[in-house]
């Protein structure tokens, strides 16, 4: 099929606006999949994406569609998650596309994230098409979502097609506009064969296979592929496109999304957003891929049973090929051993790398509390960048810190508005500006620290505004606030485990959350542990783990109590002597269950 008849895009929106809904009805409508192996979320392989309703990886797939001037179209469709955390894999599919179908809810109309993923596709200067989605609910507004269109995306209310995933309203339009709208595949004149890779995966039996968006020329099984970023050469064993399995095809040619199976083993040679071309006539330029993603948020991962490191190791190894936001690096604990120091874009993102580790590669693993890249000034100017409490210089030897701040347009209702603004104080945020969105919502745009809304910001958020409010952040700069180290000492010996950066005026309350908790779950020794909260040498919270008794006395029957108080004297001094050289060891369990409640 020539270049002229192909199509590709991608499906963005806001999360639970019915993405993958929408693609497997036109999957049906395509006969791309038979009806007897349809399932519900189909393009969602992941157990995980299934079970909590949330596409976390883009899923191509390649389809044939007969449209109404009489002719064939190759339509490559990619399926995006809508969660902020995975938007650098929208930028990914916007990459490898022309146009975009962008969703929105009927009922819920224009949200957070639907804004931000229509200006990357405006960004990537592509055709977006929009779909007001769900309109067989009984509380759908269709009025409202035009009117948001116009004054929130700039886009005309004339162009937007009404269509409903679940009962396949609208299908038919949508691919007409997809054919009519979207124009045929970019760049395809350049001399040389290029393509880009858009994501890969690790087959134990097959090695590395990358997918790939052809832009120019082709490539074949056979070939010598050359990667442009390093210059390293393979043979190329096999090509195919997904339809929705993979398939395999004589060629790849100017315009097709499909996969590319090399003689590459190791998964850390192949680089998403590398360029693919022919060794024996390279490429002089590289496709501009895609903003590359910095991670946020930074966590310790160790393993509960020393023995599984390797296994961890290959696990991480195997998941970073297939998500390049994804890092880690070694590191040491002296409490927990050794592990990784891992890099992630958001909390849902930590959850599902986490998760995968434990339910793909059969490892359980642990997790320190998560904390963001701090800038430390030192005095001769020099800037160190910390991702790990433990490597805090000391207060001496630097200016000040500064922490990353981001900036946040939360959609909420209005009714909700006192709630929302003294939860975004008590996180010490600023909220910049107040945009009325219609009569029922409001658009706040927040200055936040990155390192408060880690945790609990958006679980708040979601019950302040019984579901209905919705966030979308980016990272904005730096900015200098009264941060300290505090560390948490058992029996006067600090555990780095427990080191955190926080805010002078909260660490008090959080130093004692913890040191209650750990003095509830470590276990009594023979003597009274200290469990104290520490800034620098400044003990700002204490809790105490009562001592096992033995009772000395028991052996006195009746006589003199001048006998028994000998005893107790006695018991007095040993530990006493043992408090000053007994070591606490603290099991691991207990490690858990704190980071866990944290």
């Amino acid at each position: 099929m020539s270049e002229p008849l192909t199509r590709n895009f991608c499906i963005i929106a806001h999360v639970d606006h019915g993405k993958t809904t929408l693609s497997d009805r036109i999957l049906e409508h395509t006969n791309t999949i038979e009806q007897r192996v349809m399932t519900d979320q189909h393009l969602d392989s992941m157990d995980l994406e299934r079970e909590r309703g949330i596409t976390i990886k883009s899923h191509p797939v390649t389809m044939t569609y007969r449209a109404k001037d009489g002719k064939s179209y190759k339509l490559n469709l990619m399926d995006t998650p809508g969660h902020v955390d995975f938007s650098y894999e929208v930028s990914r599919s916007l990459a490898a596309c022309e146009g975009a179908v962008l969703l929105i809810d009927a009922a819920q109309g224009v949200e957070a994230q639907t804004v931000a993923n229509a200006h990357l596709a405006f960004g990537q200067q592509l055709k977006v098409i929009p779909v007001i989605n769900k309109i067989d609910l009984p509380s759908a507004n269709l009025e409202l979502c035009l009117k948001q269109l116009e004054d929130i995306l700039a886009i005309p209310a004339e162009e937007a097609i009404l269509a409903s995933g679940k009962s396949g309203i609208g299908i038919e339009d949508i691919l007409e506009a997809v054919v009519q709208r979207i124009p045929p595949p970019r760049w395809t004149e350049y001399p040389q064969t290029r393509a880009l890779i858009f994501d890969s995966i690790y087959d134990s039996y097959r090695g590395v296979i990358a997918y790939a968006r052809v832009f120019s020329g082709a490539i074949k099984a056979g070939d010598m592929m050359m990667l442009m970023s390093t210059g390293q050469k393979a043979d190329v064993k096999e090509v195919g496109v997904f339809r929705p399995k993979m398939e395999k095809i004589a060629s790849l040619g100017a315009g097709d999304v499909g996969y590319i199976v090399s003689s590459i083993k190791d998964p850390s040679e192949v680089k998403t957003g590398d360029t693919v071309t022919l060794a024996s006539r390279p490429a002089t330029d590289m496709l501009p891929g895609y903003k590359e993603v910095r991670p946020m948020v930074f966590c310790g991962l160790y393993p509960i049973e020393a023995s599984d490191y390797e296994k961890l190791k290959a696990a991480l190894g195997r998941l970073q090929l297939n998500d390049a936001a994804f890092v880690y690096s070694q590191e040491t604990s002296v409490a927990l051993g050794f592990g990784f120091r891992c890099g992630f874009l958001g909390l849902l993102h930590m959850e599902i790398i986490q998760e995968r580790v434990r339910r793909e590669h059969d490892v359980e693993i642990i997790s320190t509390y998560p904390s963001v890249i701090y800038q430390v000034v030192k005095h001769n100017g020099e800037i160190l960048e910390v991702d790990n409490p433990v490597n805090l210089p000391d207060p001496g030897t630097f200016i000040e810190i500064r922490e990353p701040m981001i900036t946040a347009s939360i959609h909420i209702p209005n009714d909700a508005m006192g709630d929302m603004l003294s939860l975004v104080m008590e996180k010490r945020g600023i909220v910049q500006q107040t945009d009325t969105l219609d009569d029922k919502r409001v658009m706040l745009t927040c200055l936040l620290p990155l390192n408060e809304i880690l945790v609990d910001f958006n679980d708040r958020l979601k019950s302040l505004t019984h579901g209905y409010g919705s966030m979308d952040y980016e990272l904005a700069d730096y900015r200098a606030a009264d941060l300290i180290k505090m560390e948490i000492l058992v029996n006067t010996d600090p555990v780095d485990a427990f080191a955190t950066i926080v805010h002078r005026d909260k660490a008090e309350t959080r130093g004692r959350a913890l040191c209650e908790k750990l003095a509830e779950i470590i276990p009594p020794q023979m003597f009274t542990i200290a469990v104290q909260a520490a800034i620098g040498g400044k003990i700002i919270a204490r809790d105490n783990v009562k001592a096992m008794r033995k009772d000395v006395t028991s052996k006195c029957y009746g006589g003199d109590i001048s006998r028994k108080r000998k005893l107790l004297e006695k018991q007095k001094e040993g530990k006493k002597k043992m408090k000053q050289f007994g070591k606490v060891s603290i099991p691991s369990d207990a490690f858990i269950q704190v980071l866990k409640n944290n």
